[in-house]
């Protein structure tokens, strides 16, 4: 009787382990996607961003303002929103089936209008496996409460 209850509870800790070892694969996976997203707003790197995001994206920043992707892709590219460094900062990746959330503080210098400021506001990303890729769906940006 031991014996079974030991090989039940070693089943369930193989289990275990294969289920975190997924998750950490798939956090990764999400992970790299928010770098290559970070890089890629630095740059005003419009393929990049273009393909990073659905066609259908909600994009908010932490004034309110709606941007699909195209308003998104092209408020880079064309330097009205200027990023000259981004830090995301306390990030946690939480993924629940094909979605991913993804939540940190950004900390960046910009330059848009060729004015200089930084700005430290939270942001929530919303990333969802589209034929084994994680594509950004929706990002909410919030003013952080001092």
């Amino acid at each position: 009787m031991k014996k079974r209850g030991l090989v039940i509870l070693m089943i369930f800790l193989q289990f275990s382990v294969f289920a975190q070892k997924a998750i950490s694969k798939e956090e990764n996976a999400v992970s790299s996607q928010v770098e290559i997203l970070r890089q890629a707003m630095i740059d005003a790197d419009g393929v990049k961003l273009k393909a990073l995001t659905s066609d259908k994206l909600n994009y908010v920043h932490s004034n309110g303002n709606f941007q699909n992707q195209t308003e998104f892709v092209e408020g880079i590219v064309s330097g009205k929103s200027d990023f000259v460094t981004i830090d995301f900062q306390d990030q946690t990746i939480t993924i629940q089936n094909d979605v991913a959330i993804v939540r940190h503080v950004l900390a960046a210098h910009t330059k848009d209008g060729g004015v200089d400021k930084d700005i430290k506001i939270g942001i929530m990303l919303v990333w969802q496996k589209q034929k084994n890729k994680w594509i950004l769906i929706a990002r909410q940006a919030y003013k952080l409460t001092t």
